[in-house]
């Protein structure tokens, strides 16, 4: 609860007054209301020990003011907690929003460079709990930086990070409010998808080797969400290599790619043979809404239901 400059937070003190209460009980009414929000407004400081993604314990009590981000999903995070401006560092692929430009740029978010992020003299460290990570993380940790390590590759994983990293900033209910909005978007779509006819997708990520994505990634959770079927959700892996010649024998009903990919697609004679180029099906996403498992999961929910089923979503 936000202080309101309207006034509106002391209607009770006015209404009391109107009906002619003791002066002395409106003032004290009042000043409690105020002292209510003040307490609204403060998180509960008290040291709280947390286990990170590599099996690592994070203990905080103070909102950490210097903060670096090694994972776009958490930086998008960290502007949609209002703590941007905390912001020291973050990777050379964090474009949202816009404002996240301006925050010094360390790199790559995989294998990064220690001493430039120590140079930055952070109080706490955000990166990919990935095995590439494991080092510099242990360095960090070594040299008295706190280091949340999260892996952040499903749906459940960004409503973790939401409600985790919005108490670790000091503000529990910004981040329960970010993960319920997202929550609901995603929910929303499911809902006007339930019932619509499921068409059979492969989602081109790479061209050589030819990548995809099945049921180990988020995205595969977006598909089922926009109402589709992923050809490949029947393998675990996030991200497998496959051959042409498989996907052709799986037949999907349409292509899903992002604009470099489909002018490879529609330019390449082994693509001819597939049935979804043949009939134009290539839908091309927006690789940037689409691309991390972030605060925009309800938005590119709602992108890929429109391209799969247009005039029917909202």
């Amino acid at each position: 609860m936000a202080f309101d400059p309207s006034g509106q937070a002391c209607w009770r003190c006015r209404h009391s007054l109107s009906k002619r209460m003791p002066f002395l009980r409106a003032i004290t009414y009042c000043a409690a209301s105020l002292l209510m929000l003040s307490a609204c407004r403060t998180e509960n400081l008290a040291p709280a020990t947390f286990t990170d993604d590599f099996g690592d314990a994070i203990t905080i009590g103070l909102p950490p003011k210097r903060i670096v981000s090694l994972n776009p999903a958490t930086t998008d995070l960290m502007f949609a907690l209002g703590a941007g401006t905390r912001l020291v560092g973050r990777t050379h692929w964090d474009f949202y929003p816009d404002s996240a430009r301006l925050v010094p740029d360390m790199g790559s978010g995989l294998r990064p460079n220690v001493e430039t992020v120590l140079a930055t003299h952070p109080d706490l460290v955000l990166i990919y709990a990935s095995n590439d990570n494991r080092t510099a993380a242990a360095e960090l940790r070594a040299a008295g930086v706190k280091t949340l390590s999260l892996k952040i590759d499903h749906i459940d994983d960004f409503h973790r990070a939401a409600r985790l990293i919005g108490r670790l900033i000091g503000d529990s209910a910004r981040g329960a409010a970010v993960s319920d909005s997202v929550k609901r978007t995603l929910d929303r779509v499911r809902r006007q998808t339930s019932k619509l006819h499921k068409p059979r997708i492969f989602w081109h990520v790479w061209d050589a080797p030819l990548i995809t994505i099945a049921r180990g990634s988020y995205m595969n959770e977006l598909v089922e969400i926009a109402g589709a079927q992923n050809i490949y959700a029947d393998m675990s892996e996030p991200s497998p290599t496959v051959s042409i010649e498989d996907v052709l024998s799986r037949d999907p009903d349409y292509i899903i790619t992002g604009p470099e990919g489909a002018d490879k697609i529609r330019n390449d004679p082994k693509w001819s043979a597939a049935r979804a180029v043949k009939k134009g099906r290539i839908l091309v996403a927006d690789t940037s809404l689409v691309g991390r498992p972030s605060v925009r999961l309800g938005e590119a929910a709602v992108a890929l239901a429109k391209l799969l089923h247009p005039g029917r979503i909202r």
